[in-house]
């Protein structure tokens, strides 16, 4: 059998990421053109004719006013995670703020589908060691696991070094789904998707995953659905900003449809199953690793 990985998408719409907060605030979004349909469906024709299944970390915000596209996604045999509910970055909240924000989208999505949520996926991976103490948050709410975590140092909003980057758990028990990096010249650089799959070219990724499942480590691999949406409205924000957010967006799509045909992907769901089987959960010790390499390996 093929090496499994795992694959997740972050359903938010264009105008709700952080890079266009500072033109884009949370009482404009009512006036905004809503896309995240189209460009959902247009991931799941894709996932279909790979008949690949995948984890959906859905904000609670779209599934309040699109409960019939969560239902979609879940008729479609994937995961519905959650992605909080008004994307605001963990580390910026106080503690209840976040209990009350995850509290609620999980309540709706589970309202929609009948289905516990299991997974959670902080907006723009803002579970830092600033902000570790959410971690107890997804406990108590009983989430299986988590993945927000990004082990690198390569991001001005995120990143949190000293961690595995391979599936763990904290001391809490809680599982950790950490997104993919790769070990070079004593840092982790950046290999799980997103803007960084539309800034680099193909081969980089093709590579270095290849290497990851070599070394026996599953990529976690994450897209937005307005990342294949070329045709979305532009808004002037700062050179980085903009280049973080419109960069390459006309390419997404045939690019991850290559990444299909060349690994195979599950939910993440199904790899917290294969590598935390509920029967020895209990028996692993906190921050057990899923090979026996040291913490940062990559070989």
């Amino acid at each position: 059998m093929s090496f499994l990985n795992g694959i997740s998408f972050d359903v938010e719409d264009w105008f709700q990421v952080e890079n266009l907060k500072e033109v884009i605030s949370r009482k404009d979004w009512e006036c905004c053109e809503l896309r995240v349909v189209q460009n959902t469906r247009k991931i799941l024709r894709l996932l279909e004719r790979h008949q690949t299944r995948a984890t959906f970390f859905i904000l609670g915000w779209v599934a309040e006013r699109c409960p019939s596209l969560v239902k979609e996604i879940a008729a479609g045999g994937h995961e519905i995670a959650s992605h909080g509910y008004g994307h605001e970055l963990i580390y910026k909240l106080t503690l209840e703020e976040v209990r009350t924000d995850i509290e609620r989208s999980k309540g709706i999505l589970e309202s929609i589908t009948g289905k516990q949520v299991l997974g959670y996926r902080a907006p723009s991976f803002s579970i830092t060691p600033e902000s570790e103490w959410a971690l107890d948050i997804l406990k108590s709410l009983e989430f299986t696991y988590d993945s927000s975590i990004f082990p690198t140092s390569f991001h001005n909003r995120y990143g949190f070094n000293g961690v595995s980057s391979s599936p763990f758990k904290f001391s809490n028990g809680l599982i950790e789904m950490p997104l993919s990096t790769y070990r070079i010249g004593g840092a982790n650089f950046p290999l799980a998707g997103g803007g960084y799959f539309r800034l680099f070219p193909y081969i980089y990724f093709q590579r270095f995953f290849r290497r990851l499942n070599r070394g026996g480590k599953p990529i976690v691999f994450y897209l937005h659905p307005w990342e294949l949406d070329s045709e979305q409205p532009r808004v002037d924000v700062r050179l980085n900003y903009r280049l973080r957010h419109y960069v390459n967006l006309e390419k997404t799509e045939r690019r991850l449809e290559k990444l299909l045909d060349e690994f195979d992907f599950v939910p993440l769901t199904d790899l917290v199953e294969q590598y935390f089987p509920k029967a020895s959960q209990s028996q692993r010790s906190p921050h057990t690793e899923i090979t026996e390499s040291s913490v940062n390996s990559n070989e």
